[in-house]
């Protein structure tokens, strides 16, 4: 792994944290992976700016890693500067019936919050595993609702420069944005919200007791590992192909939705690539379908 002796003297004349020591295991949802050569934490937009200028300017490898939620890192760890949003650009406030969220806040915690203040719009996000900037970079969705329904603007960091820009559906589309990485990194976003009808707080619990009852949250993973191919779902052709319960080391094809893949407690990610890339096969030569991985694959 590189030393990144530049860029950690950069950092401590800048006052922006790192760490040397995260990997995969402890900083993604699947609870896998090796070693992340340099993780920065930056609090605020101004270092983030000046971070990212940085390592852009001097062509260094880096990625926006958010809660790792949706992200695979492999065992032998990777040769990048991760970057992990803290302090003001985790916290979420909000100004009437806007919800403004810097990129590293909790997408569920800013959903509940904005359901106890009295507004709606976002309930069916309380149960989004990952961060503000990760939904809006990959437009996140569930029960009906996606982020671009909401989402009035963003500020990001482009070509090194931080900027705000106005939503515009155009620039969504499934699992997709225009804000995304690496064309753009997502600071903070502004949710408009509408005043609660009365009903926000049920629709909620009942999108959270079917996410229970469906979707195995007791077991770490990345949540549903392939994206919903068109005119079906995932779920169904993989269990159709008979592959429900479907196990290589310690990742299993869950017995419970088969469209989410698990870590049952020691999995390796090379278990967890070789799951999936069975999968895929499977289905296409069942299915004449090929799924394709809603989770990154680093």
């Amino acid at each position: 792994m590189r030393a990144f002796t530049c860029v950690k003297a950069y950092m401590d004349g800048c006052a922006i944290p790192y760490r040397t020591d995260a990997t995969g295991r402890d900083s993604t949802t699947f609870k896998v992976g090796g070693p992340l050569a340099l993780l920065a934490e930056p609090s605020d937009a101004a270092s983030a700016e000046k971070l990212i200028s940085y390592i852009t300017e001097k062509e260094i490898p880096y990625y926006i890693i958010g809660n790792g939620s949706n992200l695979l890192i492999p065992d032998e760890g990777v040769d990048k500067l991760f970057i992990r949003f803290a302090g003001e650009l985790a916290d979420f406030r909000i100004e009437g019936n806007e919800l403004i969220c810097g990129a590293g806040a909790s997408m569920a915690s800013a959903a509940k919050r904005s359901v106890a203040e009295g507004l709606m719009g976002l309930e069916w996000a309380a149960g989004i595993p990952g961060t503000v900037g990760g939904a809006v970079a990959m437009n996140a969705g569930a029960y009906g609702g996606e982020i671009k329904q909401v989402l009035k603007e963003v500020t990001v960091i482009e070509g090194g420069k931080l900027k705000t820009v106005k939503a515009e559906d155009s620039a969504m589309g499934y699992r997709r944005s225009a804000y995304s990485f690496p064309g753009m990194t997502v600071l903070e976003a502004v949710f408009s919200l509408r005043p609660d009808d009365g009903g926000a707080a049920s629709r909620m619990e009942d999108y959270s007791r079917r996410r229970r009852e469906k979707q195995p949250l007791s077991y770490p993973s990345a949540g549903s590992t392939f994206k919903r191919p068109e005119g079906h779902f995932a779920g169904a052709l993989i269990e159709k192909a008979g592959l429900k319960g479907f196990s290589v080391g310690g990742a299993q094809v869950s017995e419970k939705h088969a469209g989410f893949v698990i870590n049952t407690g020691n999995a390796t990610a090379s278990d967890v690539m070789e799951v999936i890339r069975s999968v895929r096969q499977a289905v296409f030569e069942s299915e004449g379908v090929m799924l394709e991985p809603e989770v990154k694959i680093l």
